[in-house]
Order: structure tokens, then C-alpha cells, then sequence
């Protein structure tokens, strides 16, 4: 049987939706605000992606642990932008997207690094990811690739769009009782495209929050 990846993606908001298992339509448009990547689909399992090395480079940023266990790969295959607010939001939001799969390993939606780096709608969609991978008695493993990075700023400096391509091709749900691996066939399934916007914490000197998530589901572009 056969679950969207993550695409740090659900619903979040009447026009939004996620990327860690994907939600509504292919292009921009979102579903239900409560319903989660891959919801309605329990006999299915999630899929998504990562890399070690990438992850144990960002360990404790802003002093959060954002660790995530050697099987779950993400990575980030981008350039870091010369702007340093835009360089700031994307880093926290690839931390963003290292919180919800830090919390579907640990089982929990209230990890440190959620709460941390998310806000409004972007830590609803966190919550509703992780609860449905916890409903689902499911983890992940492999490796989630995300690539293609673009951003977007705001007059006033405050918020930063980040848009990116994901490839869960090699990111696979996992049962946690009997270990089985919930394996796919590459589909065109397997890509989708994000935009999260990120917020600059106020009292934070370059903490960035995700506080809405879009997802293009199946899309063409990033294949």
C-alpha cells in the first residue's frame, strides 16, 4: 500500500497546504485546514526525504536540537542566498522542516524544535503531520531531497517566502512495530513544490518562523 511522503505538506489555511504528505490538487491550491498529508489514506504509508551529514552540520542551531536519527535523510541541495535576512529564513526553514520529522521519530507534536520554528498556521500543519505519522504507528526513513530554491522578500524585511522543489523518491514510511518498509514505485507522486513563508522572530536576533506552508503536489516542475 502506498502514502504521499511528507512533502513538508497538509492544508494549513483556505489557500494552503503542505510538504510532508500531500494534500489537494496540484497547483496552489489547498484542502480542508485540518487534513493532514496523506489523510483518509491509513492503510497507506508516508514518504519524504534527508542527509546525515546535512542534518548533523545544523545539530543545535539557535540552540534547539534539530537531530534527527541516521535513517532519516534530509537534505538540502541549494545555495545559500547572499541576502542574510534570506539566507536567515531559508536555513530556518529546512530547521522548520528537520522539526516535523524530529517529531514524527520522537512520536511527538510538542518537541522543542516545533514550537521553536513554527508559529499560526505553519505549527498547526507541524502538529497535524506529526499526529497523523503518530495515528498511523509509522516513522520514516531514507532520504527526502529538497532543491530548486528560490525566496522572496517583504518590503518591511520582516518575512521571507521560500520556494523549493522536494523529491521524496527515496523516502519511505516505516512501520514501528514490525519494522516493514512501506516501499514505492517512482511516480510523478514523488515531487512536489513548496513555498513557506517565514517570519523574523521579534525578539529573536535571526530566528525565522514558518507561519504559513503552500504545497503543489505532482509537480511537473520539479521533475
Amino acid at each position: 500500500m502506498k502514502r504521499r511522503s511528507l512533502p513538508v505538506a497538509a492544508a494549513l489555511t483556505a489557500t494552503a497546504a503542505l510538504l510532508l504528505t500531500a494534500c489537494g490538487s496540484g497547483d496552489d491550491k489547498s484542502s480542508d485546514n485540518d487534513k493532514s498529508a496523506g489523510a483518509g489514506q491509513a492503510a497507506e504509508s508516508p514518504r519524504g526525504s534527508a542527509d546525515p551529514s546535512a542534518v548533523r552540520a545544523e545539530d543545535k542551531p539557535d540552540g534547539v536540537d534539530v537531530s534527527l536519527p541516521s535513517g532519516m535523510n534530509l537534505v538540502f541541495d541549494w545555495d545559500k542566498p547572499k541576502d542574510k535576512n534570506d539566507a536567515a529564513a531559508m536555513e530556518d526553514a529546512a530547521n522548520y522542516l528537520r522539526a516535523i520529522y524530529r517529531g514524527v521519530d520522537k512520536r511527538t507534536a510538542k518537541d522543542a524544535a516545533v514550537t521553536a520554528y513554527a508559529t499560526g498556521d505553519g505549527l498547526h500543519y507541524a502538529q497535524v503531520q506529526i499526529n497523523e505519522w503518530i495515528k498511523g504507528g509509522w516513522t520514516a526513513t531514507g532520504t527526502l531531497r529538497h532543491y530548486d530554491a528560490t525566496t522572496r522578500s517583504a518590503p518591511n524585511g520582516q518575512s521571507v517566502e521560500v520556494a523549493f522543489c522536494a523529491d521524496s523518491g527515496k523516502f519511505y514510511g516505516k512501520e514501528i512495530k514490525t519494522k516493514k518498509i512501506l516501499t514505492t514505485k517512482p511516480s510523478i507522486e514523488d515531487f512536489d513544490y513548496f513555498k513557506i513563508v517565514m517570519v523574523k522572530v521579534p525578539t529573536g536576533e535571526s530566528l525565522w518562523q514558518a507561519s504559513k506552508v503552500f504545497v503543489e503536489t505532482s509537480a511537473e516542475k520539479c521533475r
